[in-house]
């Protein structure tokens, strides 16, 4: 039998990862006056494509959303959309804990042209399940022709997805992805029991899991650490699928100390703090968030130089 290059392994969306292998969460820049900087989102963005992501979140946890108005989201997305057009999937943040503002999202980031959405957990109202059921229900019927990928970061919202409820909303054929970050494998177990190893892409929504994920059946990882390590994320993916487990291992291991740094502190801050230092001006967060520190600065400036290729 002849051996399967990791190379030939294609990453593209695909009807098993619907927006493709490596999804980046992408940061929103700011420039120094604090108002969102659309021309450099629209450089990184044609960036991270080429550096290998297969599509891209805009105004997702990693782009700051809590702290974006409607508008500048709306005037963000428009500006990656045109600068990236059909080369990667383009999936817009429209959750809110308000559903009547995420259903509005939704249908405008339809509107807008969006591949798709991400839709968050509600978040502080921790509502129960039934709750959870009724609000992606009103947000899929926003945009029946819109996939949507559920979010669930337990962590980050105070509640969870359950798996039999994420199982009961498969009815709606636009609900077509999940992004598992509650921090455990078992997530994904327990959703491909329920739902079906077929019918929801689930995609590991931490970095640091993506080859375990990948392990008990996620299709593809929303990335944070893609903005600065998207070619050895891929390697690691394509060696995974082309069955070459040791060296999918050995990209996992080398990339660790990477992974752990970019979360150390709340995201997006080390990230931000990371492309700064390889020449991207993307600014601080908005507060409440606060630029990394220097002991932070200093542990990534030592990573990412040991990542560079000699």
């Amino acid at each position: 039998m002849t051996a399967i290059s990791p190379t030939a392994i294609s990453t593209a969306p695909s009807a098993e990862a619907p927006f493709g292998r490596i999804v980046t969460a992408m940061v929103t820049p700011f420039a120094p006056d604090g108002s969102v900087n659309l021309d450099l989102a629209a450089r990184l963005a044609d960036h991270l494509v080429r550096e290998g992501s297969d599509g891209l979140v805009l105004c997702g946890t990693t782009g700051e959303s809590p702290t974006l108005s409607w508008a500048e989201q709306h005037a963000l997305f428009a500006a990656v959309k045109e600068a990236v057009g059909d080369r990667a999937a383009l999936l817009a943040g429209s959750g809110s804990n308000c559903t009547a503002e995420a259903v509005e999202a939704t249908a405008e980031a339809a509107a807008l042209g969006a591949d798709g959405v991400l839709v968050v957990v509600p978040y502080y109202n921790r509502p129960p399940q039934e709750g959870l059921e009724a609000h992606f229900r009103a947000v899929a019927a926003a945009a029946p022709g819109l996939p949507l990928m559920l979010y669930n970061i337990p962590g980050r919202t105070g509640c969870s997805l359950a798996a039999e409820t994420t199982a009961r909303l498969l009815d709606l054929p636009n609900v077509v992805a999940y992004k598992a970050a509650s921090g455990t494998t078992e997530e994904v177990s327990r959703l491909r029991l329920l739902c079906g190893g077929e019918r929801l892409a689930i995609y590991s929504g931490d970095d640091a899991l993506t080859l375990p994920m990948l392990a008990v059946g996620a299709v593809g990882v929303v990335s944070v650490a893609s903005h600065v390590a998207g070619p050895q994320i891929r390697e690691l993916i394509q060696a995974f699928l082309a069955g070459d487990h040791a060296l999918a291992l050995a990209r996992h291991e080398a990339l660790l100390p990477l992974l752990q740094a970019l979360f150390c502190t709340s995201n997006p801050i080390p990230v931000k703090a990371a492309l700064e230092l390889g020449g991207w001006p993307v600014g601080a967060p908005r507060l409440p968030l606060v630029a990394a520190d220097s002991t932070v600065r200093e542990r990534l400036s030592s990573i990412l130089a040991a990542l560079r290729p000699t």
